[in-house]
């Protein structure tokens, strides 16, 4: 009996064409590898929700930011400091998902002897915290003195910077798909600078204006910086595949981003102001208040979100589902805001679309010689570079 079933084992072996090892009796028994499908659907369900969190959380932190500008809001350093005030509502989920002194993590290519220490990891959240706070700092430049339309194209920038950091720091291949991305995206936000005289929000002069055309390129730039710095801080330093590890990261730099926020706050004074500011408030004291509070966890959703796709897939690709909320912001912007969509802004939203279907594309092709090659996409995407 033994030996007919060895015999019916080894004929399905070598129908499959493979091999014979225990991994192929698992499969002619028509077993699958323990746990993989499992882990197949854990991993895009972790993508999908990691999308939905970032998609949703910029789009409407972007629109609030603005709101709180066109009804009176206009401390620079407030809407900096609101941008990663909100970490405090990740602290239960993190302490929830905390691993314990008994538990054991999966070091990514490593062993326990060179894992980083706490001196070198405490160094990774404190430069990146700054660059984010001085990124933040940009940005509210940026929505004060742009419409939110405006501001929204010239930010899908931050992929094709993306593409340069990822490339130097990531070593992420250039193909041409992903360079006709990076032209297309260039020349989408160029169009935006040749109008720079054309639309400016009430009150504000041209000097302003390029101001806030110049802070949200730079601002685009210092964040795929950040994306990168995040992705070659998971890959070689931090080597842990735990869901904390996303919260840890997030919670530390905006803990060093709220901190110099909230030093640039009352060392210019404009904490004096916040007061009267409140009372002036279009829409009220309980409206100013709550803006502010939704901007805030709005951010902290958007950052999980960023930070998780980074930790699952890379910061190009997370830099991408950012880029989809290109279309979504400036339709808003004309429905809430009355922003202006006139010819201009309509190719630029085109060229920037166009340029995320063409990194999408290159994903897609990426993904399907994975499969031709019979290597599991999933192991592609989220290996280090």
């Amino acid at each position: 009996m033994g030996t007919t079933q060895e015999l019916q084992l080894q004929i399905r072996v070598e129908e499959a064409g493979e091999p014979n090892s225990p991994k192929d009796a698992t499969i002619a028994t028509n077993q699958p590898p323990p746990c993989l499908g499992l882990k197949h659907y854990k991993w895009w369900l972790l993508v999908t929700l990691y999308t939905l969190f970032l998609l949703c959380g910029q789009s409407t932190a972007t629109l609030l930011g603005r709101l709180y500008y066109d009804k009176g809001g206009n401390s620079l350093w407030m809407a900096t400091f609101v941008q990663s005030a909100g970490f405090p509502i990740l602290l239960p989920i993190f302490l929830l998902f905390f691993p314990s002194k008994n538990s054991t993590t999966t070091p990514i290519n490593t062993t326990f002897a060179n894992l980083p220490s706490k001196s070198t990891i405490a160094f990774i959240y404190l430069f990146i915290g700054l660059l984010f706070a001085g990124d933040n700092m940009m940005y509210s430049y940026g929505l004060l003195y742009l419409p939110v339309s405006t501001y929204s194209l010239l930010c899908s920038t931050q992929l094709a910077f993306n593409v340069l950091f990822s490339f130097f720091l990531n070593s992420q291949k250039f193909t041409a798909y992903i360079l006709n991305s990076l032209v297309l995206l260039t020349i989408s936000a160029s169009l935006l600078a040749v109008r720079a005289d054309s639309e400016h929000p009430i009150g504000i002069s041209n000097r302003k204006y390029v101001i806030g055309f110049m802070c949200t390129l730079g601002a685009s730039a210092t964040y795929s910086l950040c994306l990168s710095l995040i992705q070659l801080s998971f890959q070689k330093v931090i080597k842990r595949e735990t869901f904390s590890t996303v919260l840890e990261m997030q919670i530390y730099t905006s803990m060093v981003s709220t901190c110099v926020s909230l030093v640039g706050l009352f060392a210019s004074g404009e904490w004096k102001s916040l007061k009267e500011e409140m009372g002036e408030y279009a829409e009220g004291r309980v409206s100013y208040v709550m803006t502010l509070v939704w901007t805030a966890i709005a951010w902290q959703i958007s950052s999980i979100g960023l930070v998780g796709l980074i930790f699952e897939v890379s910061s190009l690709f997370s830099n991408v589902i950012s880029t989809l909320s290109l279309p979504v912001v400036p339709i808003f912007a004309v429905i809430f805001f009355h922003d202006k969509m006139d010819g201009v802004k309509v190719v630029s939203m085109f060229l920037a679309i166009w340029g995320f279907v063409s990194y999408i594309y290159q994903h897609y092709l990426d993904d399907s010689k994975s499969k031709t090659t019979g290597t599991n996409a999933i192991e592609i995407s989220s290996a280090p570079n």
